[in-house]
């Protein structure tokens, strides 16, 4: 147990699912474990995908990491659902008259704000963790978010282009083609040299509870993962680790991981994802693993891979919603 009583939670998490379930988590954490000034004494620390990462216009860019800070400020556009709201595009509009720079893939003025102040701290030697620290220390997010590593890795797809194979940074597939374009594999660039930091180390030892958002499973999910060291410290972890479904009835719930999963010979089910994941008493990563209502009948082809289910609704339709989810991937750790 935390200090106080309180518990201490580490979710690995990346892109939208992951900032809205981290959301819901840190309110149920304050309904359960209030510290009487409207927080929490839970700990709650996010193990964020660094995959999407990329030096653009000179500037270090974090979409995954971004997105948690600002859904947790209350800074995000919820319409977009990426970004800072009440943006202007002024500046993307002038690199774009340069010819610098993505046309397709814009940047919001205030949110350029937040990729020059992390540059600055980069190219004044701070790591990864210290500038998002910085950076995080003006939103009161009530979350500590942690960069899976220190070292960058950036995930690139290799693509078939107009007859032409082709390796583009995953932005690109993403944003640009849509995922339209089938990607034929993905490769973390620089994973090799990478490690998990001290911070993320102590948040996967220290933890009461270890939860999995409902993110995408190969690309956020996956790239976190293929982080070297991760995977055994996990599995070394004495905390229950819970994952939540990004699939329901057989459709992702955000987004295109339905492309990235049939890059990889996964099925989108959520029982097809658990699988991939695995169970972590046969070597896997999960536990225990919450599925959608409509898709309980596939409770007894997961459990029958040695992951204990919790059958739920899982979308977040709402505030409210999300922190029920929380609630239940809480309650399912606690089993």
């Amino acid at each position: 147990m935390g200090l106080n009583g309180g518990v201490k939670v580490t979710v690995l998490a990346g892109g939208v699912g992951g900032a809205r379930f981290l959301r819901g988590l840190r309110t149920q954490l304050r309904k359960a474990y209030p510290n009487g000034d409207g927080g929490s004494t839970a700990e709650v620390t996010a193990v964020v995908n660094t995959g999407d990462d990329m030096w653009l216009t000179g500037l270090r860019v974090c979409p995954d990491l971004d997105s948690i800070m600002y859904t947790l400020g209350g800074a995000n556009d919820d319409e977009r659902g990426w970004g800072r709201k009440g943006e202007s595009e002024r500046v993307s509009a002038e690199l774009t008259a340069y010819g610098v720079g993505w046309p397709w893939f814009t940047l919001g003025d205030l949110d350029l704000g937040t990729h020059i102040a992390r540059s600055s701290f980069l190219r004044d030697g701070l790591t990864l963790t210290e500038a998002t620290a910085r950076l995080a220390e003006r939103w009161n997010l009530g979350v500590k978010l942690l960069p899976m590593s220190d070292e960058p890795v950036e995930t690139h797809v290799e693509i078939i282009l107009d007859g032409k194979r082709r390796i583009v940074h995953f932005e690109e597939w993403w944003v640009k083609h849509r995922a339209g374009v089938p990607a034929q594999r993905f490769i973390q660039v620089g994973a090799d040299a990478a490690k998990p930091t001290p911070s993320v180390r102590r948040a996967i030892e220290q933890a009461d509870v270890i939860l999995v958002a409902p993110s995408n499973p190969v690309v956020s999910i996956g790239t976190i993962l293929g982080v070297p060291g991760l995977r055994s410290a996990l599995r070394e972890a004495r905390a229950p680790i819970v994952g939540v479904s990004p699939i329901i009835s057989g459709a992702a719930v955000r987004g295109m991981a339905d492309a990235c999963l049939t890059a990889i010979g996964v099925e989108t089910t959520a029982a097809a994802v658990a699988k991939h994941y695995g169970s972590r008493s046969r070597g896997g990563l999960l536990d225990a693993w919450l599925i959608d209502e409509s898709d309980a009948a596939s409770a007894p082809v997961i459990e029958s891979a040695g992951i204990r289910i919790s059958v739920v609704p899982l979308w977040m339709r709402d505030p409210a919603t999300s922190t029920q989810l929380a609630a239940d991937a809480l309650a399912a750790a606690a089993r």
